[in-house]
């Protein structure tokens, strides 16, 4: 299912960055699907831009996915006509008459903690887990949530494929000097949370976390952008009850190009989540040259390596102490900023396309085989 419709967070990017790196490789035909009310208008500018042809279903999502986790039909096949594999990016893969079939599983979320997740989230392990015996190929972007999909889903290891995404790294050329032009567009020095405003980002955190580094760095901004989630209630909250309300900003969600300004304006990018399974941010602040201070939360670690400083999930106080080292210490942000491009610059499209390319010919011939 392609995941571009509406505002892009992190499975967007996935699919859009996986997509395009995929069409440019040319060695394989791309035919997109969509499943939803307004498919059509919802995923047409973007897949019309990688000049991706796509199919729609102009069904509720909720409905087709209700159906789905109790029967085999409709089979793709019937929207798209013949395929060689059918590839669900959003954890959801359709039944196929004829077609191997390749799930991703971006976190298991509505296994481990429920209560942070939206109800819809919440069948999606049942539909993974139907997928599994039917067949389908997982794949997950990071070997933590491939270990969570074995205990959790039940699924065999030898379907289970980590290939991580990508991200699309700025030359030198373009990396901007510690002056960079998006601190300009503040008069404030800030900190910068991406992401939806939902309860597994655990923002509250952050900004206890920043109400207690405004103690001794009382000229901070904290900036948080991203689209609105159902985590926007505690998350005013928090910053109503903080005492420097007047000191957090929230942007909303931005364009590209308005959101690569302000990451590469911020003298730190903060992670507070409780859980992930990847974590497009904190490598992105680390593509710009910004300074990560994180949580050893899923893959997080695994992602980010040596390259950001981890503090344990929840804990405002290590936060507010990791953020202030990062801004006063100038030889561990150096070391911060050395590293993380480095690390950054380990992940990317083309690597990605290659081994999505090699899963779905071992997913065709399993098919074929059987």
């Amino acid at each position: 299912m392609l995941a571009f419709a509406g505002e892009r967070t992190g499975i967007g990017r996935f699919c859009t960055g996986l997509a395009g790196a995929l069409v440019a490789g040319e060695e394989v035909e791309l035919l997109g699907y969509a499943v939803a009310r307004n498919a059509r208008r919802a995923t047409g500018a973007t897949a019309g831009a990688l000049g991706i042809p796509v199919r729609t279903w102009p069904l509720p999502a909720r409905l087709a996915n209700s159906v789905w986790a109790r029967a085999d039909l409709p089979p793709i096949e019937w929207l798209t006509g013949p395929v060689d594999v059918v590839h669900g990016t959003n954890y959801v893969v359709p039944p196929s008459a004829h077609a191997g079939r390749v799930v991703t599983v971006y976190d298991l979320t509505a296994v481990r903690y429920p209560q942070l997740c939206a109800p819809a989230s919440r069948q999606y392990p049942r539909l993974v887990r139907r997928a599994v015996r039917g067949g389908a190929f997982v794949h997950v972007l990071s070997g933590f949530v491939r270990d969570e999909v074995l205990e959790l889903i039940g699924a065999d290891a030898a379907r289970v494929r980590v290939v991580p995404a990508g991200l699309a790294v700025p030359s030198d050329d373009a990396t901007r000097s510690p002056a960079r032009s998006g601190r300009r567009e503040r008069s404030a020095p800030y900190l910068l949370a991406l992401g939806a405003v939902e309860p597994r980002k655990d923002l509250p955190t952050l900004v206890k976390a920043f109400a207690e580094l405004s103690r001794t760095h009382g000229d901070l901004e904290l900036v948080v952008a991203g689209p609105d989630g159902w985590g926007e209630p505690a998350f005013r909250a928090a910053v109503e009850a903080s005492g420097v309300a007047g000191r957090v900003v929230r942007v909303g969600y931005l364009a590209e190009a308005e959101r690569q300004s302000l990451l590469e304006g911020a003298l730190a990018l903060a992670y507070p989540s409780v859980y992930e399974g990847f974590g497009f941010p904190p490598l992105e602040a680390m593509a710009a040259g910004v300074p990560v201070v994180a949580t050893s939360a899923g893959a997080v670690p695994e992602v980010v390596g040596d390259a950001a400083e981890l503090v344990a999930p929840g804990d405002h106080e290590a936060m507010a102490a990791a953020l202030a080292r990062v801004i006063d210490d100038d030889a561990l942000r150096a070391r911060l900023v050395h590293c993380g491009r480095v690390r950054a610059s380990s992940f990317s499209w083309e690597s990605a396309a290659a081994s999505m390319i090699d899963l779905y010919g071992v997913a065709a011939r399993d098919r074929r085989a059987r």
